[in-house]
Parts: structure tokens; sequence; C-alpha cells
């Protein structure tokens, strides 16, 4: 992988996305970017009251429209887990990076969600984690270039598993 070109992580919340982000930009001398807190600083309102006062689809529509906006190189880029739901935001984030999907199991990502509702997750009311998972994990899957499974890893064996497949690319 060419050094300019960015790392983008997508999974579901709670994957550990952040966590290896900083981990993996420190190691490839990147700069990190995690959108939710991004698209926080700049709405000046947390996730969960942005998806309260818009709605999920306006949301998602607030969140496409900050990756539309993201214009950077060298960069490990961590969106939220709902940005699947929009092609545009993938295709641009495709164009000068790799994106690989953190995977994990669903047992073990219902341990790690048990507050949905305060990590503003884009979730339809009644819905379960099940069925978010059933519904976004094949999207992820669509857009990764590479996936990797993060069960009964610590978050510093997934970045040795991403630097492996960064050293392959190149």
């Amino acid at each position: 992988m060419q050094s300019h070109k960015n790392v983008i992580l997508i999974g579901m919340p709670a994957v550990g996305k952040s966590t290896v982000g900083v981990l993996l930009a420190k190691q490839l001398k990147h700069s990190f970017l995690d959108t939710d807190i991004y698209i926080q600083t700049q709405e000046g309102k947390s996730l969960q009251e942005l998806i309260q006062i818009h709605g999920a689809d306006g949301f998602c529509d607030i969140e496409e429209q900050y990756i539309l906006s993201v214009d950077v190189t060298s960069h490990v880029i961590a969106p939220g887990g709902s940005v699947v739901y929009r092609p545009k935001a993938m295709e641009h984030l495709a164009t000068n990076g790799m994106i690989i999907h953190l995977d994990l199991a669903l047992d073990r990502l219902k341990r790690r969600l048990d507050d949905i509702d305060a990590r503003g997750v884009v979730i339809a009311p009644g819905q379960k984690i099940e069925d978010l998972y059933a519904q976004r994990h094949p999207l992820y899957m669509n857009y990764a270039d590479y996936a990797v499974v993060t069960d009964g890893l610590t978050p510093d064996q997934v970045v040795g598993e991403i630097i492996e497949i960064v050293n392959i690319s190149k």
C-alpha cells in the first residue's frame, strides 16, 4: 500500500475500531480520525442527541455529508458503524484507502454493547442487536477489501494482522 493512502476500519459498534485505529495509526505513523468524534465536535451534540433530533435517516445524511468532506491522506479512519448505509460515503472513503472490516462474533459483540442507547447507535426502535448485525454484516463484507476476525485477539494482535495486510498490499 502506498504510504499516502488511508486505512479505513469499518464494523459494528464496539468492535474496536477506535481502539485499534489509534494503535494502528501509531504503527503506520499516520494520523487518526474518528468520524463520530469529528461529527460530535462539529455539531456540538452527542451522536445520540443527533439521532434523537434528526432520526436515523437524518443522522445518516449528516454522517454522509461529513464523510464526503473528509479529504485526507496517510490517515487511519474509523467511521461510525452506520456509514455503510450510504454508498456515496463508502465510495468516497474507498477512493484513497484500503477498507478493512473488523469482524467480531455476535455473542462477543452483544457482551460489549450492553448500553447500546448511550452509544449513539443507528438502530430502529425495537430492533435487536441480532437484527442489526444481520442487516449490517453483509454490507461490511461487501465494502471491505479485507476482513480481520478479531475474536480472541487483543487490540495489539489485531493491529499486527492489519499491518501484515498493509505490507502485502504494498
